[in-house]
């Protein structure tokens, strides 16, 4: 299988009537209305605008002189838009898409620019100065011809987002790791053979784009990307990848066009909802990856060298698309027929002998029909179920069907009671998960405290609960649980002992206040309360929650934050906004949870 990742150069054509443009045609793009708004705003769009130069004006914009003076009547009032103590300095700036070649180094004289458009010009390189742009952002070289990035760029600690797509890097620098402020990094579409084991640092990483480039290996320290949410590695040589495990937070996995010759480990990778892993050289499904990847959504393994497909796939109960087409397969086990969420199944360019190619071609629907068709009782035994058991889907499923992915999964069902007897077969079937989600209960079923021994997940947001009974108590093990959209106001203090809840969510309800029983959950982690009535922060009681780490109160009717929240420096994710509260002010609240929490820590008292 041929791979090609060499990067097309990319040429501008000249109009026969387009001309370079003088200083002086350059210098008229800043007029003085453009003066006026950019001292008003401190954004500036010179976007398209055929310029081979930066106009040398643009680095006088905020000087007074007789070219760009603003003319101010001093019979008349000033327009406080025009007073200049109420000039804003320069913190956006768009060059993009012109046919600059050079980036003069008077670059360094906004120190306030946060936004940095420079994508789709000719620049070959970057002044030094670029390193005193300390409050920037956001900078954006896509499609220029850079080979090198000057080390001054690493000095820019405060940059979030990085795009240096459709370039010609051949290397990285391992000072990119200085950029830990990073959440977005392109480097596609370069010729980057390797990239520095420092990576790992950009913890808080959650877009990595390296796509197009002629990497043979991935550093081990990838997985130290904890934040990471999508990954993109295709188009690439990498033969082998490391365990994936470690990026819990994983959602998005791109690796086709690869040399890749096996899937790696995804245990623990429990977020994870796509993996696409065409054009590449895997012959086999791995048992393990179909035990671990039950919250998959999306497999695309197509134009590999599969040759079977393993009946543990079924495991994959979430599964919505699998594309399996231009492989080796003769034959599929027929119990995808009974994979609950198949809404894709893609099988042509195989070798399969049972299934006609009429029936390929009729689509999902018919395939998947057929399959359920021919169903054996060696499929079901397999499967372990009995083949007296119905296969017709029910509301109330079996114990043999709820023991795949140990989950009762009775989400939108339009009901407002569970049979006992559902929730015994449950606990034979050993369920951990229920999800009883978007229905019409007005209480919680009692029968949930049948599974007091094994139920860590549970799901029943959107319904019409007024009230948690004192029996949820009894459920000491779980450690997940979404109430959201119902009508609580309150929790019983005896739910003090759930020690292990590790995420409560309680968005859209009643509350007026954080119950007391919450302060005693001492694993928890994540705290969603946003869309409540909450008056106020109960800052000393709070304070025992030492492994909180999400807190989310947002659109609530707090109208103090206490200065003591500050120091607790274990929030990764703090919610405020939406409340009536004058401090902090919408501009610290945009900045993110760092700024909120040194904001509120300078309030202390000394």
């Amino acid at each position: 299988m041929e791979k090609q990742n060499k990067v097309k150069s990319r040429r501008k054509f000249v109009d026969p009537v387009f001309h370079l443009q003088t200083k002086d045609e350059e210098n008229q793009h800043i007029t003085k209305d453009v003066i006026k708004k950019v001292r008003s705003t401190g954004q500036l769009n010179l976007s398209s605008r055929h310029m081979s130069e930066v106009p040398e004006k643009l680095f006088s914009i905020y000087e007074v002189t007789n070219e760009n003076e603003i003319n101010v009547d001093l019979s008349k009032p000033v327009k406080e838009e025009e007073a200049w103590w109420n000039m804003k300095p320069l913190t956006h700036l768009d060059l993009s898409s012109n046919v600059l070649i050079k980036l003069p180094k008077q670059i360094g004289l906004f120190q306030d620019l946060m936004v940095l458009n420079l994508h789709d010009n000719l620049l070959t390189e970057l002044p030094e100065e670029i390193g005193a742009l300390r409050k920037l952002t956001k900078l954006s070289l896509n499609h220029n011809k850079i080979a090198h990035l000057t080390q001054e760029l690493y000095k820019v600690v405060e940059l979030k987002q990085l795009f240096i797509s459709h370039n010609c890097l051949d290397s990285i620098s391992k000072d990119m790791s200085d950029l830990v402020m990073l959440e977005k990094l392109d480097l596609s579409n370069n010729v980057i053979t390797s990239l520095p084991s420092g990576i790992g640092f950009l913890v808080r990483l959650t877009e990595f784009n390296v796509s197009h480039n002629n990497l043979k290996n991935l550093p081990p320290d990838i997985v130290n990307l904890r934040s990471l949410l999508k990954l993109d590695i295709s188009h690439n040589s990498i033969t082998k990848l490391p365990n994936m495990g470690e990026l819990r937070k994983l959602q998005i996995f791109y690796a086709q066009h690869n040399d890749i010759q096996e899937i790696p480990d995804f245990c623990g990778c429990e977020q994870v909802q796509e993996i696409y892993f065409g054009n590449n050289y895997i012959k086999d499904i791995p048992l393990e990856f179909c035990d671990n990847m039950k919250h998959l959504k999306i497999l695309e393994l197509r134009d590999n060298q599969i040759t079977s497909v393993p009946t543990a796939i079924t495991k994959l109960i979430n599964l919505i698309k699998l594309d399996l087409t231009n492989n080796d397969l003769e034959e599929l086990p027929n119990t995808i027929g009974l994979m609950p969420h198949l809404l894709s199944l893609k099988i042509d360019g195989n070798r399969l002998k049972l299934i006609r190619p009429d029936i390929i071609h009729a689509g999902t629907n018919r395939i998947l029909r057929h399959l359920k068709e021919k169903i054996s009782d060696e499929d079901l035994k397999a499967l372990h179920i009995p083949s007296d058991v119905s296969l017709n889907n029910r509301i109330f499923p079996n114990r043999y069907t709820m023991r795949h992915g140990n989950f009762l999964n009775l989400a939108k069902k339009n009901i407002s009671e569970i049979p006992e007897e559902c929730f015994i077969e449950a606990k034979e079937a050993k369920v951990t998960c229920v999800d009883l989600c978007k229905n019409k209960f007005v209480d919680i079923p009692a029968g949930l405290q049948i599974l007091s021994t094994t139920l860590t997940e549970l799901n029943i947001a959107s319904n019409k609960i007024s009230k948690v009974p004192e029996f949820f108590m009894n459920l000491t093990i779980i450690k997940y649980c979404d109430l959201s959209g119902n009508q609580l106001n309150d929790l019983p203090d005896c739910l003090s002992n759930l020690v292990h809840m590790r995420e409560l969510i309680l968005s859209n309800n009643r509350f007026i206040k954080i119950p007391n029983c919450i302060f005693h959950m001492i694993g928890l982690e994540i705290l969603l309360m946003n869309d409540n009535s909450i008056e106020d922060i109960p800052i000393e009681d709070l304070k025992l929650l030492k492994r909180i780490a999400t807190l989310n109160l947002s659109n609530n009717n707090i109208n103090f934050v206490p200065p003591e929240l500050g120091n607790m420096t274990q929030l990764k994710s703090l919610e405020l906004n939406g409340n009536p509260f004058r401090q902090p002010g919408y501009a610290i609240l945009q900045k993110g949870t760092d700024s909120i929490l040194s904001y509120l820590r300078n309030k202390l008292p000394l």
